[in-house]
């Protein structure tokens, strides 16, 4: 690609997912069992997303992204998503619990590039699905800068033949303006029970039902960010750096943010239905606006700079 990663064309039958032992009878979906609605994205390309600019891998085949050891072995040793590890913090927006059950989270993210000052710092922007204690049967999709957190998950079936986890998006928003935005968005297919991912209105693949001990449907979903450091060290930015003050051209924002319960009808949470947490105010920040408007629909923001939040 233009930024130097090494990507492989492979056999979509023969990708790193069957792999896993929980996936040695399973049989492919190419496409979901669900409806999709398309939402327009501020200065994003539909055509590539996280992959190549013009090349796009012959029919049969997906593109795998290479890692080196030492990638891998930071993905597995990745623990961002339990809160009560030393060194993460968390700015969120969640479902209530007895609103539930889920079986869709989306939402329009701006992508910034939070600097990131010593090797180990984490910083990302998230939407995710969860069901049970301890973040065991969760899954969460967004950008991220360092660590490899999407880069290889376990298990993940790829299907589109142009975008890849791991790849780079190939614009950053900036403060003030012009801001670059992703669509994000986690379903479970009512038939398969596979959770499909999808990014800017295309289904890159999915994490099949069998992956999990407990994620029939979701009891949280959400979306924000999270930032992790070493024990005793001080905590990248989050977002772009700023705390949320309602400007959409300033700290880190979701639009458009949509779920789905057990209707299967996708619809804006209002305000009763959520709550806000950071673990850290005086380093990050988050706050629901509700709806803004057709152009907007209910709106979010999260982020800050960072230092010294356990001091």
């Amino acid at each position: 690609t233009k930024f130097g990663d090494i990507v492989d064309c492979i056999d979509i039958y023969k990708q790193p997912a069957f792999d896993h032992p929980l996936l040695k009878d399973h049989k492919l979906q190419i496409k979901p069992n669900f409806q999709i609605e398309k939402t327009s994205m501020n200065n994003s390309p539909i055509e590539s997303v996280f992959g190549f600019d013009k090349d796009i891998c012959p029919p049969g085949t997906i593109p795998i992204q290479r890692t080196t050891n030492v990638e891998e072995k930071s993905l597995l040793n990745d623990h961002i998503f339990l809160e009560d590890i030393p060194g993460v913090h968390v700015a969120e927006v969640s479902l209530r619990k007895h609103f539930g059950p889920f079986y869709k989270v989306s939402g329009i993210t701006s992508v910034y590039n939070p600097r990131i000052e010593r090797k180990g710092q984490i910083t990302l922007s998230h939407v995710w699905v969860e069901n049970g204690q301890f973040s065991v049967n969760k899954i969460s999709v967004g950008w991220h800068k360092t660590g490899c957190y999407n880069a290889r998950c376990p298990g993940f079936v790829h299907i589109d033949r142009r975008n890849f986890l791991g790849g780079r998006f190939p614009h950053k928003s900036i403060y003030g303006g012009p801001t670059y935005e992703i669509k994000i968005s986690i379903n479970q297919d009512p038939v398969t029970k596979n959770w499909w991912v999808r990014l800017q209105n295309i289904n890159i693949g999915y994490f099949p039902a069998a992956l999990f001990s407990d994620l029939k449907s979701a009891d949280i979903v959400g979306w924000g960010g999270r930032t992790r450091t070493s024990a005793g060290n001080p905590s990248p930015q989050m977002g772009y750096g700023y705390f949320p003050d309602g400007n959409s051209v300033h700290a880190c924002y979701f639009r458009y943010t949509l779920i789905q319960d057990e209707s299967r009808k996708t619809y804006a949470p209002s305000f009763y239905q959520i709550t806000s947490f950071t673990d850290k105010p005086k380093c990050f920040g988050v706050k629901s606006y509700g709806y803004q408007g057709v152009s907007v629909g209910n709106f979010l923001q999260f982020g800050g700079p960072g230092g010294n939040c356990d001091k």
